[in-house]
């Protein structure tokens, strides 16, 4: 990223273009901020430091008209300069309290939040309720099906049941002794630390308990301790919102696509948000992770019950977004997901 702006009146036109276009959707033009400058500059002086901004990068110009739009740089920038304490209007916080108040189940609260993001950012809104870190072990049962034929069920803590079938022939006396083994050290665990130490052990005890470890590395390699740590749901609302005005139609198919693609959305996120984070996170041009992505930004946050992340909350849209208002939007609804949900409990 370019370095900001030299001067305050440099900002103060940067800040203008950004907020006049983001509001309009219109080429921004030297009279039109001269008009509301509150130092009474002139359109000319107003458009020698548009000329410097656009040899900065912070504005294009597109070739049809004399105004100017600001780039992805000057998004980035004006993004840095807020403060993200905004209150919401009474209008929008009464919009959530009236979507959300009184939901106690963490995928019905996901599947709302969904909904009123899309409705207050008219973009699309995005929720991921995951398994998080209740998905802990309660037990595994390995059963014999016949030949070459194992069942592993894997019961979680967060009542989340996984059973697969197994191309594997070991006898059914070998199968109690690994279930045994794994109920006895792991009861409690959660599922990705349970899985490495099982990794280790299998790596360090290779001559101790030799052929109950062959069993359970068996097990192991064919996935049957996989209760599944992809997100348990995934809503997405609102694409319906980005299908407007002159956007390029190929580049909104492909974002539709992706968006269609709930692995994709799960990606999408975890690329983003840090679930160590405490703030609204804003990113400007998500093609690092999905190049359909390039000129969408998102605004999300980590939604935490306690100290717990239980999944994540965002905002996708275009580059032109209320910024401050869907801040403000996502970092209140995170607040009211950890209330509403710690009261539950």
């Amino acid at each position: 990223m370019p370095p900001g702006p030299a001067g305050d009146r440099e900002r103060e036109i940067l800040t203008a273009i950004v907020e006049t276009f983001i509001a309009t959707g219109e080429p921004v033009g030297s009279r039109t901020l001269a008009r509301s400058s509150r130092e009474g500059l002139s359109a000319a002086t107003i458009r020698n430091v548009m000329a410097d901004l656009a040899d900065a990068g912070f504005l294009d110009q597109p070739h049809t008209s004399a105004g100017r739009v600001p780039s992805t740089e000057a998004y980035r920038y004006y993004v840095e300069q807020l403060s993200g304490e905004t209150r919401l209007s009474h209008e929008n916080e009464s919009i959530i309290q009236d979507t959300l108040t009184g939901v106690t189940d963490v995928q019905e609260f996901m599947e709302r939040t969904s909904h009123v993001l899309s409705l207050i950012s008219r973009s699309v809104g995005v929720a991921v309720a995951t398994s998080g870190p209740r998905n802990a072990l309660e037990h595994v049962y390995f059963s014999r099906l016949g030949d070459q034929k194992v069942l592993a069920v894997v019961v979680t803590r967060s009542g989340v049941v996984r059973d697969r079938v197994l191309r594997l022939d070991i006898a059914q006396s070998e199968l109690d002794l690994a279930s045994r083994y794994i109920n006895d050290n792991f009861r409690g665990w959660m599922m990705e630390d349970m899985r490495a130490e099982i990794a280790r052990r299998l790596e360090k005890e290779r001559s101790e308990y030799d052929r109950l470890m062959q069993s359970i590395a068996k097990l192991y390699q064919e996935g049957a301790l996989h209760a599944s740590d992809a997100p348990e749901a995934v809503f997405v609302e609102g694409a319906a919102n980005l299908v407007r005005g002159e956007e390029d139609r190929d580049r909104l198919q492909d974002m539709l696509r992706t968006l269609e693609e709930k692995e994709k959305v799960v990606k999408l996120l975890g690329a983003y948000l840090d679930t160590k984070q405490e703030a609204v996170r804003v990113v400007i041009g998500l093609d690092q992770t999905m190049p359909s992505m390039r000129n969408f930004v998102l605004i999300g946050a980590p939604a935490r019950v306690g100290g717990e992340v239980m999944g994540s909350l965002a905002v996708i849209g275009p580059t032109r977004l209320d910024y401050q208002h869907t801040m403000s939007a996502v970092s209140y609804i995170a607040r009211m997901f950890d209330k509403l949900l710690n009261e539950s409990e």
